[in-house]
């Protein structure tokens, strides 16, 4: 995996903002005019930023009827943080314990709200 790719893909604050919606919008996607118009970003900028995510392998798309759906990739995007997590504790599992252990509280679902 190229974590640096993925990474530099999600440095860019609109590509930042077109995943987090993926990641927000699984396990169904979102078609693109969805994302364009939630986003309000015009229609050729996001195709640029979708190719982009798809190239990273962030995202992947596929034809529904006259639309494209998009998901997000979430076995990419976990690679790249335990590709951070490993690398950067160096092997000291009371490191790479310590990252990891404060993401059960902020990773629990949250309630939906019904109109």
């Amino acid at each position: 995996m190229r974590v640096v790719d993925t990474l530099g893909c999600l440095a860019q604050a609109t590509r930042l903002e077109v995943f987090r919606l993926l990641v927000a919008a699984e396990p169904e996607g979102l078609a693109a005019g969805e994302i364009a118009q939630t986003l309000g970003i015009p229609h050729n900028t996001l195709s640029n930023h979708l190719a982009i995510l798809t190239r990273a392998e962030l995202a992947w798309g596929e034809r529904r009827s006259r639309s494209v759906v998009y998901r997000a990739s979430l076995a990419t995007f976990s690679q790249a943080l335990m590709y951070l997590i490993n690398d950067c504790c160096g092997g000291r599992s009371e490191i790479c314990i310590s990252l990891v252990s404060g993401l059960g509280p902020n990773c629990a679902p949250k309630e939906k709200r019904h109109a």
